[in-house]
């Protein structure tokens, strides 16, 4: 859900090493589109190329099509949603970017991500500067009054902690009366806020939620003992614990007991209300590479198949 470049080097480098590798031009310098019509076919990860469906292409837009360009607005880096390919890079990678190539792929079109701050994405997207939203945002039905989410992930929160979990956090109340870190504008932090009626009917002091506008901010307050966790995806928890500094600085907390009661919620790429036609076109783009394994493959590279859904629904909130 989050721009921030890893603390340090080293924890940059490997946070990024898995998405190294991927297939694609620098999306913040990525070359001008074929505004000539339909996109040809485009590989979207090593040895994996995803062909354009016409029908599909003639469900978008008019605007989207003559751009030749869907803008999609991201919070970099949220690993292994979406981070730079190597330190000093402007080449956005991760889950999101590169399923937002497939979708891309399979539209005729190509989405260009560009960076921007988690809390400033959905006014962004309503005063017209994207067109989407791909940011590991969870869909709520609040934010369905900004846009119209195509689910595509399913995950709950967790909680990312020092090495061996010196706090012995097993149940969420183990963190009253202490400082715990969480990126601004998210629905973890409002869960954190429902949370704290846990410490007070247990007699126990709140939590002190210390709120950060990145979630590597967060990451860099647990690292200098400023929080003690941080309360995130637990997709992005188990992925940073296991590889900044090659899995020695971080440990993981999940499970309904140590982060407290919640309903597993579906994570939506937000579109615009003003662009008619490019819900159902990404949603239709999205179901077909569900149905032809490709949307499965990217999941796979990024060790997270158990998050997949298998339905491309829209505004799927119940809350």
């Amino acid at each position: 859900m989050s721009v921030r470049p890893f603390p340090t080097v080293a924890a940059l480098a490997v946070l990024t090493a898995l998405g190294s590798g991927c297939a694609g031009p620098s999306d913040t310098t990525s070359p001008a589109p074929d505004r000539s019509g339909m996109a040809g076919p485009a590989e979207v990860l090593p040895g994996l190329t995803v062909k354009p469906d016409s029908r599909l292409y003639g469900m978008l837009p008019p605007a989207v099509r003559a751009a030749g360009t869907v803008r999609v607005a991201t919070d970099v880096p949220y690993p292994p949603f979406e981070m730079y390919a190597k330190e000093g890079s402007t080449r956005i990678t991760g889950i999101d970017h590169d399923l937002g190539q497939a979708l891309g792929a399979r539209l005729g079109v190509r989405f260009h991500f560009a960076p921007q701050k988690f809390d400033g994405i959905l006014p962004a997207v309503q005063a017209g500067r994207f067109d989407a939203v791909m940011s590991a945002m969870t869909d709520k039905k609040a934010r369905q009054n900004a846009v119209d989410f195509v689910d595509y992930l399913n995950a709950g929160p967790g909680w990312l902690v020092a090495k061996g979990n010196p706090e012995k956090i097993t149940v969420v109340t183990d963190v009253c009366g202490k400082p715990v870190g969480v990126q601004t504008g998210t629905n973890h932090q409002k869960l954190l806020q429902k949370h704290q009626e846990l410490c007070k009917a247990k007699g126990l002091p709140p939590m002190k939620i210390l709120a950060f506008s990145k979630d590597s901010e967060a990451q860099l307050a647990l690292r200098s003992g400023k929080v003690v966790a941080d309360y995130l995806d637990e997709v992005t928890a188990a992925y940073v614990a296991s590889t900044a500094d090659g899995g020695t600085s971080f440990s993981t907390v999940t499970g309904r007991k140590a982060v407290g009661e919640y309903s597993a919620s579906p994570m939506g790429i937000g579109v615009s209300k003003d662009q008619p036609g490019l819900t159902e076109a990404i949603r239709a783009a999205l179901q077909s590479l569900m149905d032809d394994g490709t949307y499965g493959k990217v999941l796979i590279k990024y060790r997270v198949p158990n998050i997949a859904i298998t339905e491309a629904t829209v505004n799927g909130a119940l809350d």
